[in-house]
């Protein structure tokens, strides 16, 4: 407590660092006042339907990424979701077109091209979630609507509000980004889930203790350890482990630099970090959007889908979560050029031959690490739905892993390491204690 309070001192010392931390604030206090006003129109006296089925399934997640805007009916309910959705497809078209590869290849000014893009793609999504949402507002809550008011008054304003309104919550992430710590999207969506923190633990502590059966305090205490545990791991996720396993970095050596200094191949046992299960999760909510949010008549299949506790769900959830990890470790990592890059410096690796033979390798070393670490990633992205296996609420229970858990703690590490460079600069010392960005004999690792 001493050294966060004493850290603290030292950032209200750095003028620079002061500034950005309370433009920060107020670009998140903004965020936090606008996911409580209701959309003109809308009484939000009679949102409990709405309210009710934001409880469970994926429509909770929903509702926790916007910060319980969407269960409030606000002017940001669709929050940041339909741009982080356009920023995947673009990722992906990146890929496959060569015409975005080559603006991909053109620096600084390619990249604002794609962003141009992603900007217009998400208005192309907003157009198209904002009247679903509005529709499913309708079914859910027939009497939100103010007395007097008809659907088709209603509907067009209120679709300009809401693409207005995530837009805005774009531009303010990007201010972040500008004016404040860094990575103002990242942000935004870890305030969202933050904001829902609270309330879930209030009603898990409430429905524990009022339990007649099921441990009471001592199942808390052990949901407590267990979601101790799954943090930790979701912290060596998002760091990353740099180093493959023994058995294969005995063998990936090389002398790779001049005096036949030994050194390391740069694998990661995650090479994809938490992308896999951001892809497999936006492609999770497909379901949702086709449905337009109906619960009715639904078959048991689609059902299932939209159970983020079900069986199949989870099932599919992995399948694709592994996919992806694949997918994203291919593109990543190129096994033929880092052979080349190998070859080009004169390094090698003992007993295997230069060029194809020294690719098809590593190739091979990357599948190997590839396995474990996908099936790692999907057992932290199917926790919330193993925690509803010992009665944990369903709010609660997205904490427990998942994108929300990964998203957390990879935004706070990366803020703290922001704060901390900052106070480097300064010679001021910070909350984190090792790791690179710690100054090493006077001089700071970046």
């Amino acid at each position: 407590m001493k050294k966060f309070i004493e850290t603290l001192k030292n950032c209200w010392k750095v003028e620079d660092l002061r500034i950005r931390l309370l433009i920060t604030i107020l670009f998140v206090a903004i965020y936090r006042f606008g996911s409580f006003v209701v959309l003109p129109g809308v009484n939000p006296a009679n949102l409990e339907k709405l309210q009710q089925q934001t409880a469970g399934g994926l429509m909770s997640l929903l509702d926790m990424f916007s910060g319980g805007a969407f269960s409030n009916a606000s002017i940001f309910a669709l929050g940041i979701m339909p741009y982080i959705s356009a920023s995947i497809v673009m990722q992906l078209v990146a890929i496959a077109v060569p015409s975005f590869q080559k603006m991909q290849r053109e620096g600084e000014s390619g990249r604002k091209k794609i962003m141009q893009y992603t900007r217009y793609l998400t208005v192309a999504i907003l157009l198209f979630q904002a009247p679903s949402y509005l529709m499913n507002l309708k079914m859910q809550s027939p009497g939100a609507l103010a007395t007097g008011l008809s659907w088709t008054e209603f509907m067009i304003p209120a679709t300009i509000i809401l693409a207005a309104g995530s837009m805005f919550i774009l531009w303010l992430g990007e201010r972040i980004t500008d004016k404040g710590v860094g990575n103002g999207i990242s942000l935004i969506i870890m305030i969202g889930i933050i904001a829902r923190l609270p309330q879930a633990f209030i009603q898990e502590v409430g429905s524990r203790f009022t339990a007649i059966t099921g441990g009471g305090l001592v199942m808390f205490i052990a949901e407590i350890l267990i979601l101790y545990a799954v943090v930790c791991a979701a912290i060596l996720l998002v760091q990353g482990v740099r180093k493959v396993p023994v058995q294969y970095a005995k063998k990936l050596v090389g002398n790779t630099q001049v005096g036949g200094a030994r050194q390391y191949i740069p694998l990661k046992i995650f090479a994809a970090n938490v992308m896999p299960i951001i892809f497999a999760q936006a492609l999770m909510f497909i379901p949702l959007a086709i449905v337009q949010y109906s619960s009715d008549n639904l078959s048991w299949f689609t059902r299932s889908l939209l159970d983020n506790r079900s069986v199949l769900y989870n099932v599919v959830y992995v399948l694709l979560i592994v996919a992806f990890t694949y997918f994203y470790t291919a593109i990543t990592l190129n096994p033929t050029q880092m052979a080349e890059d190998m070859k080009r410096n004169n390094g090698f690796i003992p007993g295997i031959k230069p060029g194809k033979p020294t690719a098809d390798y590593i190739e091979e070393i990357m599948s190997r690490l590839t396995l474990p670490g996908s099936l790692f990633i999907a057992f932290i992205a199917i926790m919330p739905a193993l925690a509803g296996l010992l009665n944990v609420q369903q709010g609660f229970s997205q904490f427990f892993g998942g994108t929300s858990l990964l998203i957390l703690v990879g935004v706070v590490i990366d803020t703290l390491q922001q704060i901390e460079s900052h106070l480097m600069m300064r010679h001021y010392d910070g909350l984190l204690n090792s790791g690179r960005t710690r100054p090493q004999n006077g001089v700071s690792a970046y």
